[in-house]
């Protein structure tokens, strides 16, 4: 009875936190003990067909710009890689091979909550996705999931095991794209409405709102305190790839035009004039927003504390393949 009364009792904190994270009550902190509270203001966005990015980019290697102490570039990622995705305490990169490997991020090194050591079995990946400690992969059709489980975020449900084509998370809930366009939600938001049960091409998980696109046009929910389900008209329509954030969302349009809207924090919500052409993939972050232009240009707007958005011309002005925005730091496959 003990333990089931403690097991209750650390359940309860890890809800209260989790609670205190999305409302983004609890400060950004510097150490890897204080992991819990995580960062206030994630998506984790990752730069797959499914938030915004090129989709499966020809081979590169990962760079990561950040202006403090982050984790060394395993030698691995030098080459060869198809897909980065940004969690709240690691990035994940997928190889052209199907391998996948785990770093840390900027702020959290060792490994938390399991997120870093990848199972055999999520090797052979066509898709990855990072949440709040816990990370996804699409193999064979199915979803392997491993790391945090405060919510059952990686309790994968019978629909998720088969026929999926993508997933996508950022906080504590995953997301998967089903091959007949519907879509599977389970964590600390499970809720799929009916709109989005058939006929998407695209999810976004945001830190506690999705977004899917549908028909060309994004379909949102979840919650929604500062507007970022609140989808504009001219994201209802030509629309051919979202991505969502903590609290922003992002919509990429058939002329190459960005949208924006949710929580404008540091001007997250307006994007600058060089994002209104030429943009071939978006990403939303924690705090900041990145766009990629069609010559392969990093353009990032939002936080831009710690020179965050000092994106150094020499290698990340052009010939860029991807890209995602992370929590203060920005991944790219060049």
């Amino acid at each position: 009875m003990r333990g089931v009364i403690a097991g209750a009792r650390r359940r309860r904190v890890a809800q209260a936190l989790a609670r205190l994270v999305l409302a983004g009550l609890l400060a950004v902190t510097t150490s890897a003990a204080a992991a819990p509270g995580g960062p206030a203001p994630v998506r984790a966005a990752q730069p797959s067909t499914a938030q915004g990015g090129v989709g499966t980019a020809p081979s590169g290697a990962v760079q990561v710009w950040v202006t403090s102490v982050t984790n060394p570039i395993p030698p691995a990622l030098s080459s060869g890689v198809a897909e980065v995705a940004v969690g709240g305490v690691h990035f994940l990169a997928r190889k052209e091979d199907g391998s996948v490997h785990a770093v840390g991020t900027r702020y959290y090194v060792r490994d938390l909550y399991g997120e870093k050591v990848v199972p055999e079995q999520a090797q052979g990946a066509t898709a990855i996705a990072a949440g709040w400690g816990h990370s996804l992969a699409v193999v064979g059709g199915g979803v392997v999931a491993w790391g945090n489980d405060w919510f059952g975020q990686t309790d994968v449900p019978e629909a998720a095991r088969s026929g999926v084509v993508d997933v996508s998370s950022l906080a504590f809930h995953s997301l998967a794209l089903k091959s007949d366009g519907g879509v599977v939600s389970w964590g600390l938001r499970d809720d799929v409405p009916p709109e989005a049960s058939s006929g998407v091409t695209a999810i976004a998980a945001g830190g506690d709102f999705n977004l899917a696109l549908k028909d060309g046009g994004v379909v949102a929910w979840g919650i929604n305190t500062v507007g970022q389900t609140d989808v504009p008209p001219e994201a209802r329509s030509g629309v051919v790839a979202i991505s969502a954030g903590w609290s922003t969302a992002l919509a990429l349009k058939a002329d190459g035009s960005v949208v924006a809207w949710g929580s404008n924090k540091f001007g997250r919500a307006t994007p600058p004039a060089t994002t209104a052409s030429g943009i071939v993939a978006v990403s939303a972050g924690w705090q900041h927003n990145v766009a990629l232009t069609s010559t392969g240009r990093v353009i990032g707007w939002g936080y831009n504390r710690e020179t965050v958005l000092s994106y150094p011309a020499a290698t990340w002005g052009s010939g860029v393949q991807d890209v995602v925005a992370g929590d203060r730091y920005t991944v790219a496959i060049r």
